[in-house]
């Protein structure tokens, strides 16, 4: 437990508490990303887009948001127990990882 000072007062915050907030959140972008790549095989094959377009824009927000989510994650993990601060993540690694690979594939063989 640990506590922080706002505007004179003290409030309690619990690390354990803002660890799970911090990998929901983590959760949400990656699916944030995965989501907005999805939607980019939605569009026409031909011709392929010369714009990057919003959903690229909001791809790139997402995974860059990750970024200090996972740093605030690290700082507030128990790592007495590393094996749940594993499985919190596992899910937002993987739809990151299926983000990118999507993306590649998007790029280099849909477009093609």
């Amino acid at each position: 437990m640990s506590t922080i000072d706002f505007a004179g007062g003290c409030v309690i915050v619990h690390s354990e508490r803002l660890n799970v907030v911090s990998a929901r959140i983590i959760l949400v972008l990656s699916l944030i990303a995965l989501l907005t790549v999805i939607s980019g095989y939605t569009q026409p094959r031909h011709p392929a887009p010369t714009d990057e377009g919003a959903a690229a824009h909001i791809f790139q927000i997402a995974v860059v948001l990750v970024a200090p989510a996972l740093l605030l994650f690290v700082f507030t993990a128990d790592w007495k127990r590393p094996s749940r601060s594993a499985l919190r993540l596992a899910l937002p690694g993987l739809a990151l990882v299926a983000a990118f690979t999507a993306l590649y594939f998007l790029e280099h063989v849909y477009f093609r």
